[in-house]
């Protein structure tokens, strides 16, 4: 085989097993909580919530992921999910989301924020959009704490703040 193949081949096998080493769970559905605590570490954030109990795993004000880990009231887990996709995003539905659905959902925010036009409360998540583009979803909430706007956008801290 000719070195000008077996150079693009060796790049895939190794791109592929970093995939298969990032993409392996930490945590498997029935681990305790206590497994999940040994395994994940010390949760951001600690929740109960009517189901069970939710284990937030915060991206911080700079990250882009963020991690939550459902659990029946039986401290069995119930699923392990990265949160920061549009995909999740879309699950929350603008007039009927609240803020606990919105905490629940996503976790605590890299940012908070007030719009004085529609006097909004808004809440910012960093995420990397379709795994290419750093962006900045932000939630709007009413007064009364219902999701009213939800927009995507270019994440500020990315930007190129260079003079032309």
């Amino acid at each position: 085989m000719s070195t000008m193949l077996k150079l693009p081949m060796l790049a895939a096998a190794a791109l592929l097993a970093g995939c298969a080493a990032m993409t392996g769970p930490l945590a498997l559905p029935g681990d305790s909580m206590e497994t999940v605590r040994s395994r994940m570490g010390t949760p951001t954030e600690v929740r109960t919530v009517p189901s069970g109990t939710i284990y937030e795993y915060g991206a911080g004000m700079f990250g882009q992921q963020a991690w939550i880990a459902r659990f029946d009231t039986g401290g069995r887990l119930l699923s392990v999910t990265q949160v920061r996709t549009g995909d999740v995003f879309a699950t929350l539905r603008p007039g009927v989301a609240t803020k606990a659905d919105v905490l629940d959902t996503l976790g605590r925010p890299s940012e908070t924020s007030r719009v004085h036009l529609g006097n909004f409360e808004v809440w910012s998540y960093r995420y990397k959009e379709n795994n290419v583009w750093n962006s900045m979803m932000h939630v709007h909430f009413d007064q009364a704490g219902v999701v009213r706007l939800m927009q995507s956008g270019p994440d500020p801290m990315y930007e190129d703040k260079r003079p032309f």
